[in-house]
């Protein structure tokens, strides 16, 4: 039997003792065994490293941003054939590293893989976001987070001056140079309780049809919620000088139809929003604010560079 191929998993982070344990665990736990832990942090002032400290010995201090962190710890430090990048507050399903190793050597066109996201949460529009976030899997919406290392290298990475945008930024890059997949590996639970239960007491009711990372993030609500969308919004006019306004991923990502209408109707999806009324009503509500907060950002621009 060959040896396996060993897998990066590189985790940023700034003050998490809330989630990194819970976080480290689903990691430690994973059905593939040949996995490196490595923690990049950005000078946290509580319990974070202590934490880590318990799972792993690779811990590192890096700033300013996550894009900095993530480069630091994908390029500089990774030994690994393959790296995959998560932030703290996520949980990895049992057998996620397994499904990506299995998956990205299936073809060597794959150089990347999209992975099914899954938002916690028990509260309205926590179940908003996880309707929604559905939609975007495999779309220009998403961005890869597992990639053969050699190939990320290649891109030069994230590109640091951009700060919500970045995983856009990175695919399109990553696209030059072979195929980004969706992971679409069956997912069982088998073995491992830890991460079921979990889910079920942040509001998952049922077992997830692929292998998944969960948002283990604090309950949804408007205010935060729209705050966060305001921050990613001021690397857009970067992020757009970048490639041109005519390119075809920019369209539609930033565009009006195919970030309102089309990735909610494109390959029967449309069939989820007739078969959950309430959550499109709640999920068109927040999209129509986070339309307003980029609109008013783009106002507050102009008057500036009028005055």
């Amino acid at each position: 039997m060959s040896e396996l191929s060993l897998v990066s998993v590189i985790i940023t982070t700034k003050n998490e003792e809330r989630v990194i344990e819970d976080c480290l665990r689903s990691i430690k736990e994973q059905t593939y065994s040949n996995i490196e832990i490595i923690v990049v942090d950005n000078a946290s002032t509580d319990r974070t490293k202590e934490i880590a400290k318990k799972y792993t010995d690779k811990i590192y201090d890096k700033g300013p941003e996550r894009s900095a962190q993530r480069n630091y710890g994908m390029m500089e430090v990774a030994q690994g054939k393959y790296v995959i990048y998560v932030d703290a507050d996520m949980l990895l399903s049992p057998s996620l590293i397994e499904a990506c190793v299995k998956t990205i050597n299936q073809s060597n066109n794959i150089v990347a893989l999209h992975i099914p996201e899954i938002i916690l949460g028990k509260s309205f529009f926590s179940k908003v976001r996880r309707f929604e976030r559905e939609f975007y899997n495999g779309t220009v919406i998403d961005g890869a987070r597992f990639f053969l290392k050699e190939r990320f290298i290649e891109t030069g990475g994230f590109d640091p001056k951009l700060s919500g945008p970045e995983d856009w930024d990175l695919d399109k890059k990553i696209k030059k140079l072979g195929k980004i997949s969706l992971l679409s590996f069956p997912e069982t639970f088998i073995g491992i309780e830890f991460v079921y239960n979990f889910i079920k007491e942040k509001g998952i009711n049922f077992i997830p049809k692929y292998t998944s990372i969960f948002h283990n993030e604090t309950e949804v609500y408007l205010k935060k919620y729209l705050q966060k969308k305001s921050y990613y919004t001021k690397s857009f006019d970067t992020y757009i000088e970048k490639w041109g306004q005519k390119d075809v991923d920019i369209r539609k990502q930033l565009g009006f139809f195919y970030r309102y209408i089309g990735v909610f109707i494109e390959k029967k999806k449309w069939i989820r929003l007739i078969m959950h009324p309430i959550l499109t009503l709640g999920m068109f509500f927040l999209r129509l604010l986070v339309g307003l907060v980029f609109i008013k950002r783009k106002f507050k621009k102009y008057n500036f560079i009028r005055v």
